[in-house]
């Protein structure tokens, strides 16, 4: 067992000498015990992705599609983004410590995560990792519902996200822009998971992640129109109604509990 634990300690070693090995001088971070190590790591590799997701996404579509995606009156102020940067900043430090936390009860053996597919093989590798997800994304969903229901939860923690409740308030650095504890909660079921589902621990790192991505994403407010996936065309409708789509990366879960609400239904009728 012990050995087998092992070969996670050497995954998240991997990764802190590829992070703080290219950042930092080793003088810096070597002296660290593992734990912390794991923390710095995770604080600057998703500030790194929050701001190059962030700025790529936004001259993409703010810059070399201007007025394609968004008319000229929808796109965010400077001024905005800069907020929106300065709350993600400030919360950046405490998201880094969630994932550090599944990492250690990972290595020590708490969890259900295996270090390698061919464990399992690719069959069940597929399957719990759909099930993974899918507990995911019922949990996000009533994590994000109950946010909004739970009044001392909505005023102390998921106000702040939503000061940003219009097409010209939301950018792609809205994605990240929480109460950290708020942002800490709707992340949390991906933890959860791990007591679940026999997780590949690799593709729970990146699901993680990638959730930086993902959320830079719909707050763009650009409707893509890929059924069944849960967009920034809905997220926008969150943003404005604030009763509708809480679901995160497909439509299926506020279908299934009364909350959905389709961005095509909102669009102007042509006469």
């Amino acid at each position: 067992m012990e050995d087998y634990l092992q070969l996670f300690v050497d995954e998240t070693s991997f990764y802190n000498r590829i992070v703080l090995g290219t950042f930092l001088p080793e003088s810096v971070w070597g002296p660290l015990p593992h734990f912390f190590r794991g923390w710095l790591r995770n604080y600057i590799g998703g500030t790194l992705l929050y701001f190059v997701s962030g700025f790529l996404w936004c001259f993409y579509i703010y810059y070399l599609k201007r007025n394609v995606y968004l008319s000229k009156d929808t796109v965010p102020s400077t001024k905005a983004m800069l907020l929106q940067i300065y709350v993600a900043m400030k919360a950046m430090p405490w998201y880094s410590a969630l994932p550090t936390l599944s990492e250690y009860m990972v290595e020590n053996g708490w969890t259900r995560c295996i270090s390698r597919i061919n464990d399992v093989g690719w069959l069940a590798y597929i399957t719990n990792f759909i099930v993974y997800l899918g507990i995911v994304e019922f949990g996000i969903y009533w994590m994000h519902r109950e946010l909004h229901d739970i009044k001392p939860l909505y005023k102390y923690l998921h106000a702040t996200h939503h000061i940003y409740n219009k097409q010209n308030t939301l950018s792609p650095f809205a994605g990240l822009a929480f109460h950290p504890l708020d942002g800490i909660l709707q992340a949390v079921p991906h933890v959860i998971a791990l007591f679940l589902v026999p997780m590949h621990f690799t593709s729970h790192v990146a699901c993680l992640f990638m959730e930086a991505i993902w959320t830079a994403n719909i707050h763009d407010c650009i409707h893509g129109k890929l059924w069944p996936v849960m967009g920034a065309g809905y997220h926008t409708i969150h943003h404005t109604t604030y009763r509708h789509n809480y679901g995160h990366y497909t439509i299926w879960m506020d279908w299934m509990f009364g909350t959905l609400r389709d961005p095509m239904e909102d669009e102007p009728k042509e006469k």
